[in-house]
């Protein structure tokens, strides 16, 4: 089976991103899981910009499950890793985790489920070909049911 292509994307922990403890507010996860999806499309060679500029499509999370393992805390540095569980029809789902990076130890993992609309907010019923050949010219092993 042929490897699949995981991004990593490495930040540190800012006071900004933190409570008055100097734990990571539970939001702060959210900032950086979007980080690393843009960051996992630009090592693709697309960007959200240019994808609704130049195809008309707008990529909306639909639905986001996170699964807190382990508490990030003010000065850590952090490891932010994304890929793609699986692409369906009309739907990507990321699988996200974001870890110690030194200890390797998980703070939280996520799925994120995103669509695919036109930028007044139809939803194409179809994933469009441009997201198709993105994600199909990365990973052989990637199938779109």
């Amino acid at each position: 089976m042929p490897h699949k292509f995981v991004n990593k994307l490495y930040s540190k922990v800012y006071y900004s991103d933190t409570d008055a403890y100097g734990v990571v507010w539970h939001g702060s996860y959210l900032r950086w899981f979007e980080m690393g999806r843009v960051e996992y499309l630009q090592e693709l060679g697309t960007n959200l910009k240019d994808l609704a500029e130049q195809n008309d499509i707008i990529m909306p999370v639909v639905e986001i499950n996170l699964r807190y393992k382990s508490s990030a805390v003010i000065n850590d540095s952090i490891t932010i890793e994304t890929e793609i569980l699986k692409v369906e029809r009309a739907s990507i789902t990321f699988s996200q985790k974001i870890k110690n990076a030194l200890t390797d130890k998980i703070n939280v993992l996520a799925t994120v489920t995103a669509v695919t609309t036109n930028s007044k907010g139809k939803l194409y019923r179809k994933l469009p070909c441009p997201i198709c050949d993105i994600f199909s010219s990365t990973n052989a092993s990637l199938q779109i049911t």
